[in-house]
């Protein structure tokens, strides 16, 4: 207690010279800590059967949002806070120098990480209050939530959100703090002057875990195919795969600003091999800073990789699905028309009009349901129809008509001529997870709260579009309560479009089910997205107004405020462009692997799309991480440069 008590002096100066560290201290973890628990209170609010028929289950959307708002979180909460130490490396060293121990180093920056952290973990929970109905009405708006949709106070992510801020953050400023006080006190201001060690030894193994992770996730997910049918496991399903592929793209992005101190000085070198040359100061000034402040340079550009790598590999991601979802569904299309509803939803008769106006029409009509209970004995419902506690709800599709005048599945059981009657289909990872084999009967209830069983008669291989359960509608109709179809298929133009938007299958164009994907990536990448952006500014501020001693130093030596400024800009654009370059990398491969696997493993003799980077997301992103940092960086650089000359 008394080596804690010795240093409040000194904390307590430190809080008052280094206002703009603190500052940016507190930022980082009060936007984390509101993004956290802004996306873990809607995550409470939601469970089960909680979309929109046609949908993305809401549930599943906000679990990735809120693991992907942590995941950025936790980078930039850590990196801030360990940054904010390491820009105090020389007053660390001065410490170390006149006795120090490296014990009072760590209480005395624990302390000072302590008070800042606990400030901003209240801030960023009460700042959730109005964040979290803003995102909910934002997700009505776009129908990916139901309406009358919102958020509720939750104590539960709010404590959690902040416990995780806290955690992180004190860990980010100790791991410096710990590292900065095993320097022996001859060696501290000669540590403080260039960096040295960066990539630690803990970074090392974060690194080299999570290359090993992603080693193993991907290879668990190609394998699951070929492994023994476990019941429920569903891990090799395509429609899971972009699940899979979100996972093994947030693991490659880690893993690569892991190893950044490593690849980052290499890059830098090899971007400003032209600026060698130059006669100018400033170039060859931006270059230097940037190689000999590693940590300095890694801090700063870590915010702008994210940003750019995470909007490459969920836009491209995104697209490569939409693009293949659309190929598989025109291969597979049988009809030549389809009818979907247009302002107003299809009327519940639609079939039985559109047939009657026409005769002989060749029409089936498709309708989304949720049913219960797929894949249970008769004994999981009592007498009263509840279902056992492991019934979850499950989307289904009837099919009202010829299936195969709507579809031309790949079949890999049965014929589509047997969906008719107390029978329905499944796709080959629905029967292969629930070991279902042709023949078998099922039991489930309908919408309307009726139990029944039904007759496995068709398997066939999962597509993208379309749900994994296929049920006749020729005697479940009557028992979908009013529900309205969301396409009839037709082999000609009817009569009557009644109201409806008419599409020529044999037109190129989008798949109307990837729109539910695009509001699904925006909903988990915007919040993430927004919040680096915001911390690209907060680290360029913190990294300005830490060289106020070396803008002094090259103003004592005949440097114009207009060279000043030219090396700052040059220096961040050269931040940015790391980054890019780094994040480019990261999208080349994650949409490689991306298109290899759905043109060979899910497409596979129906359709192939070729790879597309995703350019125009990528150049705006970037575009506006080059600006951000801009002016976040000779906003207060020139404000530095207005005070008055320091004497000579």
């Amino acid at each position: 207690m008394s080596s804690f008590t010795t240093l409040l002096p000194v904390a307590a100066a430190g809080l008052r010279r280094r206002k703009t560290a603190f500052a940016g201290s507190y930022v980082a973890l009060t936007f984390g800590v509101t993004l956290v628990a802004t996306t873990g209170s809607l995550l409470a609010d939601t469970a089960g059967d909680d979309s929109p028929l046609g949908a993305p289950s809401l549930h599943k959307v906000l679990l990735f949002t809120s693991a992907m708002a942590a995941f950025v979180a936790v980078f930039v909460v850590a990196g801030t806070f360990a940054f904010a130490v390491a820009q105090r490396r020389q007053e660390i060293a001065m410490l170390r120098a006149v006795g120090a121990t490296p014990r009072q180093i760590v209480w005395l920056i624990t302390g000072e990480a302590s008070v800042v952290a606990l400030a901003a973990a209240l801030t960023g929970c009460l700042l959730s209050l109005p964040g979290a109905p803003a995102l909910a009405a934002w997700l009505v708006d776009r129908g990916a939530a139901p309406e009358g949709f919102t958020a509720h106070p939750a104590v539960g992510p709010m404590l959690l959100a902040a416990a995780t801020g806290l955690a992180v953050a004190l860990l980010g400023a100790v791991t410096a703090a710990v590292r900065a006080g095993r320097v022996r006190a001859a060696e501290a201001l000669a540590d403080a002057a260039v960096d040295r060690t960066v990539m630690t030894p803990l970074r090392w193994a974060a690194a080299i875990g999570h290359l090993i992770a992603l080693a193993g996730a991907v290879g668990y997910y190609l394998a699951a195919p070929t492994m023994a049918p476990t019941p429920g496991d569903q891990a090799g399903d395509p429609q899971l795969a972009s699940q899979w592929v979100m996972g093994a793209d947030l693991l490659t992005i880690t893993a690569l600003a892991l190893l950044a101190p490593v690849l980052v000085p290499p890059l830098v070198r090899l971007l400003t091999a032209p600026l060698t040359r130059a006669v100018a100061a400033a170039p060859l000034l931006a270059r230097q800073n940037a190689l000999t402040a590693v940590r300095r340079t890694v801090s700063t550009a870590t915010p702008a990789f994210l940003a750019i790598a995470l909007t490459g590999t969920a836009v491209g991601s995104t697209a490569a699905f939409a693009d293949a979802m659309t190929a598989q569904n025109r291969a597979t299309t049988a009809a030549r028309y389809v009818l979907r509803p247009g302002e107003q939803p299809l009327p519940a008769d639609a079939l039985h009009r559109l047939t009657a106006a026409r005769p002989g029409l060749a029409a089936t009509a498709t309708t989304p349901v949720v049913v219960t209970g797929l894949g249970a004995e008769p004994a999981a419902f009592d007498d009263h129809g509840e279902d056992s506690p492991a019934t979850v709800p499950t989307a289904a599709t009837v099919v009202d008509g010829d299936l195969a005048g709507a579809w031309h599945l790949p079949v890999d059981q049965g014929s589509s001529a047997e969906l008719h009657g107390a029978a329905f289909a499944a796709s080959t990872d629905q029967a292969r997870g629930h070991g279902w084999h042709l023949g078998d009967q099922v039991g489930l209830r309908l919408p309307d709260g009726t139990v029944t069983h039904l007759r496995l008669a068709l398997v066939y291989r999962t597509q993208l579009g379309l749900d994994e359960i296929l049920l006749g509608g020729d005697t479940l109709t009557p028992h979908l309560a009013g529900a309205r179809p969301t396409a009839v298929h037709l082999g000609d133009r009817p009569a009557d479009l009644l109201g409806g938007t008419l599409t020529d299958s044999r037109a190129p164009g989008p798949d109307p089910g990837a729109h539910y994907a695009w509001i699904a990536t925006s909903t988990i990448l915007g919040p993430a997205l927004l919040y680096a952006l915001i911390a690209i500014v907060n680290t360029m501020v913190m990294s300005v107004a830490d060289r106020r001693r070396d803008f002094d130093v090259l103003r004592l030596a005949g440097t114009v405020r207009r060279q000043v400024l030219a090396t700052v800009a040059l220096e961040s654009a050269l931040v940015v462009a790391t980054a890019a370059v780094l994040a480019l990398a990261v999208t080349t491969l994650t949409q490689w692997a991306t298109t290899t696997l759905l043109n060979h493993r899910i497409l596979t003799g129906q359709a192939t799309i070729p790879l597309h980077l995703p350019w125009p997301a990528l150049t705006l992103t970037a575009a506006t991480c080059l600006t951000l940092a801009l002016l976040a960086a000779l906003l207060p650089t020139h404000l530095t440069l207005t005070r008055p000359t320091p004497a000579r």
